[in-house]
């Protein structure tokens, strides 16, 4: 046992690597060799590294966070020096001793702790409560326009969605024109104008439905069904429960910023140990989403929390699956909340165990009832429990099998090309396994499975 509590298995080190390279010229450097005056207190790692520079580079990382600094020019977060920063503290008791911070470590991370100070209290000062009023009134104003300028967005899009009705799915056929004679992409286009971000992303899945293959035009059509609802949803919105509501904002593309969220009275903020059931990147241009799925211990409450960087911010949340998170989550409001803003952590991150699972039929269940609530889900996250990838019939595709072989999910087509898949059938070798992921209706796409310890898909 060290100062920080339970130590960090190296999976859980390697499973923040940015990539497949980082984590092996990582692994390179956890060593003592490269290092000099490193240490650890109750929330921190710390050290030199000798690097191609005339003076080492400093590395230090805030456990809680995790966070990541180092003065070396990657632009990879975390760096290789951070990572093996963190794999040489967790390879081995005494390695890395406890001690006190530099000046340098100490100055990174005393400018973290009263940041995050600064965000969990109110503002203060005369001036910030003289501005407030203003600041209200033009920040209402400006909602006010935005909403107009939806509402005439998807007045729009009901027109050319009836259009496309009027005139038949196979004017569609061959993928170039959408509703109304123009392009998917115009239409799209035409809904970004309109500031809704949302539908612009509906739009665009119209159009990559179109042609798609055998059955497109059915696709087609039920996405279209669930556009309409989502235009009637909003042009309707003040007739709605608040709960629906707010499911509708966010789905046309109205944000909530997580201050808010932390700070709003009537929010359903959640105290629990959290276990990390996975962390996701994306990258969607140059913004990359990072995805962190999270269950309840105690109410067995699933949570998403949502991060974004961009180039020269990197993505300050970290949490590696199988940590398990003493931690306040306030959830975002809507008729199936599941998103979450992190608020206070009341201890630092240690290993957690396997996570309980359920079979295949309650996990159906699960999404059904989530389906129920938000009719726009693509997907719901459950832990599947004693099941066995196997060839799925006539040998299409493959499936996850309850340990009685009576129930059976298909994998998701998205899994089927990518390394995910044949490690979790490795991880198997024929045998039942505790697996994590998404269950929708294209069918499980597996993120995390344990073997014992989580191994990221």
């Amino acid at each position: 046992m060290n100062p920080q509590g339970e130590r960090w298995t190296t999976d859980q080190v390697l499973a923040l690597a940015p990539d497949e390279a980082s984590g092996r010229a990582g692994g390179r450097l956890a060593a003592a060799g490269p290092w000099s005056e490193t240490g650890t207190d109750r929330g921190a790692v710390w050290g030199l590294c000798e690097g191609s520079g005339k003076h080492p580079y400093q590395a230090v990382v805030d456990i809680e966070g995790p966070a990541f600094r180092c003065s070396c020019p990657s632009r990879k977060f975390p760096c290789k020096h951070a990572l093996g920063l963190l794999l040489l503290w967790a390879g081995a008791e005494g390695v890395v001793t406890a001690g006190e911070p530099p000046q340098w470590a100490q100055e990174w991370l005393a400018g973290r702790r009263e940041r995050a100070g600064r965000a969990e209290g109110a503002p203060s000062g005369g001036g910030a409560a003289s501005r407030a009023p203003a600041d209200a009134e033009a920040a209402g104003r400006r909602a006010e326009r935005r909403m107009r300028r939806i509402a005439a967005g998807a007045t729009e899009l009901e027109q050319r969605l009836e259009d496309l009705v009027q005139s038949g799915l196979a004017s569609v056929g061959g993928g170039a024109s959408g509703p109304g004679g123009g392009s998917w992409d115009e239409t799209a286009a035409r809904m970004v104008d309109a500031q809704a971000p949302g539908l612009a992303a509906r739009v665009r899945e119209l159009g990559s439905l179109t042609g798609s293959g055998p059955g497109w035009p059915a696709r087609l059509l039920e996405e279209c069904a669930l556009v309409h609802l989502l235009d009637q949803g909003f042009l309707g919105i003040e007739r709605l429960p608040a709960p629906l509501a707010a499911t509708v904002r966010a789905r046309v593309g109205l944000t909530t910023e997580a201050t808010q969220v932390l700070t709003d009275p009537e929010a359903t903020t959640v105290r629990d140990r959290w276990l990390v059931l996975a962390q996701q990147d994306g990258e969607d241009g140059a913004l990359t989403t990072r995805r962190i799925y999270l269950r309840g211990e105690r109410t067995g409450r699933m949570a998403l929390h949502l991060s974004f960087g961009g180039a020269g911010r990197p993505l300050e949340v970290t949490l590696p699956p199988g940590l398990v998170l003493d931690a306040d989550l306030s959830y975002y409001p809507g008729a199936r909340p599941l998103r979450a803003a992190l608020g206070e952590r009341h201890a630092p991150a240690a290993p957690g165990p396997v996570p309980p699972g359920c079979g295949v039929d309650a996990a159906l269940a699960a999404y059904g009832d989530a389906l129920r609530d938000d009719p726009w889900l693509d997907s719901w996250p459950v832990v599947l429990a004693d099941v066995t990838p196997v060839p799925g019939r006539d040998g299409e595709g493959w499936q996850l099998a309850d340990a009685d072989g009576e129930s059976a999910l298909p994998l998701d087509p998205r899994c089927l090309g990518r390394t995910g898949l044949w490690q979790l059938t490795a991880i198997s070798g024929g045998a039942p396994l505790t697996v994590f992921g998404e269950c929708g209706h294209r069918g499980f796409l597996p993120l995390t499975a344990w073997d014992p310890t989580p191994v990221a898909l």
